[in-house]
């Protein structure tokens, strides 16, 4: 027979472990996930990020994570590789997530790759390289890029694994989400930010969720997706505050199509829905889904 005080002792444990919340209201305004495509490109088998381009309308950009090359791809809706773009001199030590929004000039925009992934905790500095987002140039399949910005950051508390990248398009400031804590915690590096200098990212505070893997703001900065590998979580931003402020607060949630490992999402430019991708796991097929948004 199991000793009565071992036995309580289990179930206090039990009792007391932080647990991710799953009953949160669902979101209504978005459609079932629809497959747009499936992914076929062996180039683009461990996708980490997605974002949709502004200067190539229709086309997303994506890349993939650690072990792979120092490339961003720039695709149709349909899985097709449009092109390939490397960045000269860098190592992918492990790419996490894509953003493309404002920048210094503002008649342009910009790219940001994430370099914030760090699995065993072994990397105190991580990177977020920016250039101006390039047009799709048909004659080309590759092409270098030689002219970028490096932003240097580090967190205040530690060394962690980081997954999602988001740009407020706003405030211009940058968000990032830790992943493998319970709960996990936002960052924010504040506009205008160093390009030579390291820069420690402010801790703004908990979020009561876990496994965040991807996430993006809408191109008005109304709205907010954040996921992870079982569920989508929702914000509207109807006080029109900064991000930061807005993922205090409690989200919705929108129905999920499962994946084999969902590590991207992105909104559509013209904020008609957005998208989510997943990794290639071995024995299982991937696809591209598109979400559309409810009409009025």
């Amino acid at each position: 027979m199991i000793n009565l005080q071992l036995l309580f002792a289990i179930l206090f444990i039990a009792a007391c472990s932080p647990k991710e919340k799953t009953a949160l209201v669902n979101e209504t305004k978005f459609r079932k996930g629809i497959k747009l495509a499936e992914l076929k490109v062996n180039k683009l088998d461990e996708l980490s990020g997605l974002a949709a381009s502004i200067n190539n309308p229709g086309l997303l950009w994506t890349q993939n994570d650690s072990g792979n090359g120092a490339d961003i791809f720039l695709i149709d809706q349909k899985l097709n590789l449009k092109q390939t773009y490397s960045l000269k001199g860098i190592d992918n030590r492990d790419w996490e997530d894509i953003a493309v929004g404002p920048g210094p000039d503002s008649t342009r925009n910009y790219i940001y790759i994430a370099e914030i992934g760090d699995n065993d905790a072994s990397f105190r500095l991580k990177y977020i390289y920016r250039f101006e987002e390039p047009v799709w140039q048909k004659e080309e399949k590759k092409i270098k890029i030689t002219v970028f910005d490096t932003i240097t950051f580090q967190l205040p508390d530690g060394i962690k694994d980081l997954e999602t990248l988001m740009i407020d398009p706003n405030s211009k400031d940058l968000i990032v989400i830790s992943k493998r804590e319970r709960p996990v915690y936002v960052y924010q590096i504040k506009y205008p930010y160093s390009i030579r200098d390291t820069i420690t990212a402010t801790k703004v505070g908990p979020l009561q969720l876990t496994q965040i893997t991807a996430g993006d703001v809408s191109a008005d900065g109304s709205e907010v997706l954040l996921k992870n590998y079982k569920h989508i979580y929702y914000w509207h931003n109807t006080a029109e505050i900064p991000v930061v402020d807005l993922l205090k607060t409690t989200p919705r949630e929108i129905p999920y199509e499962q994946e084999p490992q969902g590590e991207s999402i992105a909104w559509a430019r013209d904020n008609s829905g957005f998208y989510t991708i997943s990794e290639k796991v071995q024995g299982k097929k991937s696809f591209l889904y598109f979400y559309e948004r409810e009409s009025d």
